[in-house]
C-alpha cells in the first residue's frame, strides 16, 4: 500500500463566523484562487475520467476550513503578518463592489488595522499557518 503523503506546507481559510453560507462560500472561492494564481506548485494535473474526459486541475494538497469572531480574525492576520505568512484577504467592503479593479480599491482605501476582514487564505510552511490559525474552529 502506497504511504500517505505529507505535505510541508498548508492551505487554510479562516471565515469571520457571523457570514451567511453564500458569503462563506463566495469568499473562499475567492481567497483561495490568488494562491492557486501565484503558488502553481500547489495545483496538481488535469484529471481524467474512464472515457478519456478532461477536468480543470485543482490544488495537490487539502484546504482546511476555519471560522472564528471579527477579534480573531484580526489577531490572525496579525500573526500572519508577523510570521510573514503570504495571504489573500476579503473585507466586508468587497460585497458591495463587482470586479477586481473595484476590489483592489476597496482594499487600498483602509489602513491595515482597520481592515474589516471577513475572511483570510494562508499558504506557508505548515507549522507557521498551524500557530496562526491556533483556537480557530474548524468549519462546519
Amino acid at each position: 500500500m502506497d504511504e500517505p503523503i505529507k505535505f510541508d506546507t498548508k492551505i487554510a481559510v479562516l471565515l469571520r463566523d457571523d457570514l451567511a453560507v453564500w458569503q462563506r462560500l463566495n469568499v473562499t472561492a475567492f481567497l483561495v484562487s490568488g494562491i492557486a494564481g501565484t503558488h502553481p506548485e500547489v495545483v496538481g494535473e488535469p484529471y481524467e475520467d474512464a472515457d478519456g474526459t478532461r477536468y480543470l486541475p485543482m490544488f495537490r494538497q487539502p484546504v482546511m476550513v476555519f471560522e472564528g469572531s471579527k477579534e480573531f480574525m484580526a489577531a490572525a492576520h496579525e500573526r500572519a503578518l508577523w510570521r510573514e505568512v503570504e495571504h489573500s484577504v476579503f473585507t466586508q467592503d468587497l460585497f458591495a463592489t463587482g470586479n477586481d479593479r473595484d476590489n483592489r480599491a476597496a482594499v487600498k482605501a483602509v489602513p491595515t488595522a482597520a481592515l474589516d476582514l471577513v475572511g483570510i487564505a494562508f499558504y506557508g510552511p505548515k507549522n507557521a499557518v498551524d500557530k496562526i490559525v491556533k483556537g480557530a474552529a474548524m468549519h462546519h
